[in-house]
C-alpha cells in the first residue's frame, strides 16, 4: 500500500467507519535520518487517533532506535512491523518478506522493537507484526513467525495468506490463517487476503477462527468498505453500494486533500492531483461509465479539470451486484523472489544486511 495509505487516504477511510488505519511502510533507518519525504510519510491529521506507523528494517539496533525516537517525540500510538512486503527492491536487500526466513534475525528484530516500545512508553505503545506464509510453498515460515512474535511480546500477528513468490496472484490460502490461529493462542491472530466486500471478512473469521481482519487492496477506491464492515460485524446489513454521484463526491474530497497534503512548497504544484490519478480508476471500478472518461481521469491536471470531468458522469449509475468484488490494485505474480546473494545458504545466520544495502531500499529520505 506504499503511495496509497497516506494521511488523506486514511482520513477518507475514517469518515466511513471505525478502524485502525496504518501509515505507508517506512524504513526505520530513514526515520533516524529525518528526510523531508520520510517526515511527510509520518504525518498524521490533527484528529487522527490512534496514530499507527508501519515500519520495516533488517537491523535490530537501528530499528530499536527508530522506535525510541518515534515514541520520545510523541509521534505514534501503535507500531506495525511489515515482514510481508514482496517488492524486489526490499527483498533483494534482505528486508520485508525475506526476514522471516532467518528466524534468529527475525527474532532479534522483533525483540528490539518490542523492548524499545515497552521501555519508552511503559507498555502503552503496542507492537504488531505482519508476514506472509513464507518465501514459496517449499519454504513456509508463518508458524515460526507467529510463535516468535508471541514469545517476544507482540500485541497481535497478521498473516497475508499468500507466499512472497505468489505476490498478489491466485487466491489467499485461508486455511493457513486457521493453522496460525490454532498455533498462536495467547494473542490475537488477524487474517489478510481476498477481502473485497464486508461479507468476505465475516466468512474469513467464521472459517478460520481468526480474531479480526486486515484489509489492503480491497479498500482501494472503496473507503466506505470499513463502514460496511462495522455494520456487518454488528449484525446489521451494509448499505447498498454508492451510486456514481456519491462516488464522485468522495473522489473530489479525496483529490482536494491530496492537493493540500503535497503542496508544501517543495513538491511540484501538480503533485497532489497527479497522485490522485491512480485512485480515480479504483473509485470507478465496476461502474458503467465508459472508457473515455476513465482515460481522461487518468490524465486529470487540476481540481477544476476534475470538476469538469465529474460533471459529465451520470450520478444515478449503480454498481452491478456482480461487480462488487472486482479486484483493485496489484494482480501480478507469481514471480521468483529477489534475495541477496547466498541468502538461503545459512538460514540460522542472524547477521543483518549492511547498512548501505538496507538504505538502497529506503524511501530516499
Amino acid at each position: 500500500m506504499a503511495g496509497v495509505t497516506n494521511a488523506p487516504f486514511r482520513s477518507m477511510c475514517r469518515r466511513y467507519g471505525a478502524g485502525l488505519y496504518v501509515s505507508e511502510m517506512v524504513m526505520a533507518r530513514a526515520i533516524l535520518g529525518g528526510g523531508r519525504r520520510t517526515m511527510r510519510m509520518l504525518h498524521f491529521g490533527p484528529d487522527e487517533t490512534p496514530r499507527s506507523i508501519q515500519l520495516y528494517g533488517t537491523e535490530p539496533a537501528s530499528l530499536g532506535e527508530s522506535v525510541r525516537k518515534l515514541i520520545s517525540d510523541g509521534m505514534v500510538d501503535h507500531i506495525d512491523m511489515n515482514f510481508g512486503c514482496p517488492a524486489p527492491k526490499v527483498t533483494r536487500n534482505g528486508g520485508g518478506a525475506a526476514v522471516p526466513l532467518k528466524k534468529n534475525l527475525f527474532r532479534s528484530i522483533v525483540r528490539a522493537a518490542v523492548q524499545a516500545a515497552d521501555e519508552s512508553s511503559g507498555g502503552k505503545v503496542p507492537v504488531t507484526i505482519k508476514f506472509r506464509k513464507g518465501l514459496n510453498d517449499d519454504l513456509l515460515t508463518f508458524l515460526d513467525a507467529g510463535r516468535i512474535g508471541e514469545e517476544e511480546g507482540v500485541a497481535a500477528v497478521s498473516l497475508h495468506a499468500r507466499t512472497a513468490e505468489q505476490l498478489y496472484s491466485g487466491h489467499a490460502d485461508w486455511n493457513a490463517i486457521g493453522e496460525l490461529k490454532a498455533h498462536v493462542r495467547s494473542i490475537p491472530v488477524l487474517g489478510n487476503g481476498d477481502i473485497w466486500e464486508a461479507a468476505d471478512a465475516v466468512t474469513m473469521m467464521n472459517e478460520t477462527g481468526c480474531d479480526g481482519v486486515v484489509i489492503g487492496r480491497g479498500c482501494l477506491g472503496k473507503p466506505w468498505l470499513f463502514g460496511d464492515l462495522a455494520n456487518v460485524l454488528a449484525g446489521k446489513e451494509p448499505p447498498p453500494s454508492p451510486r456514481v454521484g456519491e462516488v464522485a463526491v468522495a473522489m473530489r474530497e479525496h483529490a482536494a486533500m491530496l492537493v493540500d497534503y503535497f503542496d508544501d512548497g517543495h513538491a511540484p504544484a501538480t503533485k497532489g492531483i497527479r497522485d490522485f490519478r491512480k485512485h480515480a480508476g479504483w473509485y470507478l471500478a465496476g461502474y458503467a461509465v465508459g472508457p473515455s472518461i476513465r482515460r481522461e481521469l487518468g490524465m486529470v491536471e487540476s481540481l477544476d479539470h476534475l470538476d469538469d470531468l465529474l460533471a459529465t458522469l451520470d450520478p444515478s449509475v449503480e454498481l452491478p451486484a456482480e461487480n462488487r468484488r472486482i479486484h483493485r490494485g496489484h494482480t501480478n505474480g507469481p514471480r521468483k523472489v529477489s534475495l541477496p546473494y547466498g541468502y538461503l545458504d545459512n538460514l540460522e545466520d542472524d547477521t543483518p544486511p549492511s547498512a548501505a544495502a538496507e538504505m538502497t531500499a529506503s524511501d530516499g529520505g
